[in-house]
Formats: structure tokens, C-alpha cells, sequence
């Protein structure tokens, strides 16, 4: 009885075409957020990909004021963004990570103040660009989705070597006569298309957590780039369907959803990871957190 409930409730909204949609949508984005997430984290990229989810807002606005695709808007508002970071770094003494929050601010700024002017004359629904909405997908995203799956994905199987050896030793690439700043500015390139494609699906607000974490969570189990980004990818594709359900069944924002599912798989493998789990590798002498403990004890005395 318990078993056909179940089935019943996996079933029954797939009965329904939006379901169908969002099925394609979450398994989509999950991988390939999942695969460039996976370079991110590696090369210590989070803020910049912070910077770019908030950045792609203006490029929104002036697509939609424009009558032009909100998605192409997204992507080069995205690229306008990392080129302002890097012009920022290099001709000032701002450092890089002081330039990002500068244009993650600034750039998310003007979007809302943007998206505020359009709304007293047209109906655009800020929210669903912050948070999500898998269960409004078109037909038309579906296809778009599917189109930057394909470039990002081709991209990565055919570069992969040059950028796992530039991923993990940057100096070493640029001696061995790699074109480091073409490979830095191509995974800028997947990163902006990866963010744009998720809109729908976890939206501006959370979309980084889609990259990284499903990312941070196979890391804590897997050793090889390789095994992370497949195993990354398992992650980000779970949690994207199952948030799909909760976000159906119980009324949920879409992306807020999809991200509490994977920060529970990443709780679980922090907390049990048979190599680096907190519970499975117990290190009380060498844990910050002990020698906290212990200097406030002496400092007691």
C-alpha cells in the first residue's frame, strides 16, 4: 500500500505537461551546474560567481525595456560585469575581492532600481527572477536550456585537460605555454551561461549554491576532478528534482527548494564522509574549534 502511495506521488504530476518541463529543467541544470560549479571551487571562484548571479540583472532589465531576449541581456550583462572586475583590479590598487563586491553591489543595484521604474508601467515579476520558478518553464526554455547544456558541456569535454591542468596550477599552465587568460576568460564564458541558464530554475539569489555545493559535497567523498564533477553532478541532479517536488507539493519557492536539499546532502557528507567526515574522522588536537577550547580555558585560570 505504502509502495503504490509512493509511486502514486511520483507519478501523478508528471501527468501534467509544466511537470514534464521542469523535469528536463532540473536534470539539466543540475549536471551542468554541477561541471563548471566544480572549477569554481577548486580555483576559489565562489565570489566571482556571486558576482556575476547578481550582475545579470541589469542585462535583464534593458532586454526586456529593449523587446529583446531577457537571456542574451543576462549573459552579456554577466560579461560586462567580470570585465569591469578585472579593469577595476588592474588599474587600481582595489583587490580582487574588494572589486567583486563592488560590482556585485552596484550591478544588482541598478537591476532592482531598473526592474522598480519598469514595474509602474509593465508587470515583471521580481521575484521570479530571485528565486526561481521551475514549475513556469516553457517549452522555448526547455529548448534554450538544452542548447547552453550542449555548448557548455561540448566545451568541457573538449577542453578539460587544459583546464584541469590551469584549474589546479595556473603558473605551471602559463610556463608550459597554455593561454591562460583565453582558458580564465572561456570558464568566465561557461560560468555566465551556466548562471543564465538557471534563472528559471533556482534563480539570481541562489543560483550559486547549485554551483558549488553539489560540488563541495562530492569533494568531501571523491579525490579526482573527474569523480567529483560526475559525482557533483548525481547531487545537483537529485536536488534539483526532488526541490521540483517540494516545490509542487507543498507550494514552495522553486530555487529555495532546490537548495535545501543540497545543503542537506552536503550536511550529511560533512558530518559522515568516510575520508574528511566530522563524526567518521574524529581529530579533536587538531581541530580549530579544540584549540579555541582550550586557550579559553587557560585564559580562565
Amino acid at each position: 500500500m505504502s509502495l503504490a502511495i509512493g509511486v502514486s506521488t511520483l507519478v501523478e504530476p508528471l501527468q501534467y505537461g509544466f511537470m514534464q518541463r521542469s523535469l528536463v529543467i532540473a536534470i539539466i541544470v543540475g549536471i551542468i551546474c554541477a561541471l563548471v560549479g566544480s572549477y569554481l571551487m577548486v580555483r576559489r571562484l565562489a565570489m566571482l560567481g556571486d558576482a556575476v548571479s547578481h550582475a545579470v540583472l541589469p542585462g535583464l532589465a534593458i532586454a526586456f525595456m529593449l523587446g529583446g531576449n531577457i537571456y542574451i541581456g543576462a549573459f552579456a550583462s554577466g560579461i560586462v560585469s567580470t570585465m569591469a572586475i578585472a579593469w577595476i583590479q588592474t588599474r587600481s590598487r582595489i583587490k580582487e575581492d574588494a572589486a567583486m563586491s563592488i560590482v556585485l553591489s552596484s550591478f544588482f543595484a541598478l537591476g532592482i532600481a531598473m526592474i522598480t521604474v519598469l514595474q509602474k508601467s509593465n508587470k515583471i515579476d521580481l521575484l521570479h527572477f530571485l528565486f526561481g520558478n521551475i514549475l513556469g518553464v516553457s517549452g522555448a526554455d526547455v529548448r534554450d536550456t538544452a542548447i547552453v547544456a550542449v555548448l557548455v558541456t561540448v566545451a568541457i569535454g573538449v577542453f578539460y585537460k587544459e583546464l584541469l591542468f590551469y584549474t589546479f596550477d595556473p603558473e605551471g599552465a602559463e610556463a608550459a605555454g597554455l593561454p591562460v587568460n583565453l582558458l580564465n576568460f572561456g570558464l568566465t564564458i561557461l560560468m555566465a551561461l551556466t548562471i543564465v541558464a538557471s534563472l528559471k530554475t533556482v534563480g539570481l539569489a541562489l543560483v550559486l549554491s547549485l554551483l558549488i555545493t553539489p560540488g563541495a559535497t562530492a569533494y568531501l567523498i571523491v579525490k579526482r576532478l573527474h569523480e567529483v564533477m560526475f559525482l557533483g553532478a548525481g547531487f545537483g541532479v537529485v536536488s534539483s528534482i526532488s526541490g521540483m517536488y517540494l516545490s509542487y507539493y507543498y507550494n514552495l519557492p522553486s530555487g529555495p527548494a532546490i537548495v535545501l536539499v543540497a545543503t542537506v546532502f552536503f550536511i550529511v557528507a560533512f558530518c559522515f564522509s568516510p575520508r574528511h567526515g566530522l563524526f567518521t574522522q574524529p581529530r579533536p588536537s587538531q581541530h580549530p574549534e579544540w584549540r579555541i577550547l582550550k586557550e579559553l580555558r587557560e585564559l580562565l585560570r
